[in-house]
């Protein structure tokens, strides 16, 4: 019976390595996507500033960020 435990235990500490492995890789995920997003904000900010600073108007920078539509 002591036997049964011991894999039952051993089993369950498996799944709970493999359920903490899944978790931490969905984190990673998550926290990717928002360093990504980050980035492509201060990007986009960066591209904002140097448009104003080099006296574009307002909607030359609209068209120019539209992709000149």
């Amino acid at each position: 019976m002591a036997g049964g435990v011991l894999l039952n235990i051993s089993r369950n500490e498996v799944e709970r390595a493999r359920l903490e492995s899944e978790y931490k890789g969905k984190l990673d995920l998550q926290t990717k996507l928002v360093d990504a997003r980050r980035e492509g904000a201060e990007q986009r900010d960066a591209e904002l500033l140097s448009l104003i600073a080099k006296g574009y108007t307002l909607d030359d920078i609209k068209m120019k960020l539209e992709g000149g539509r």
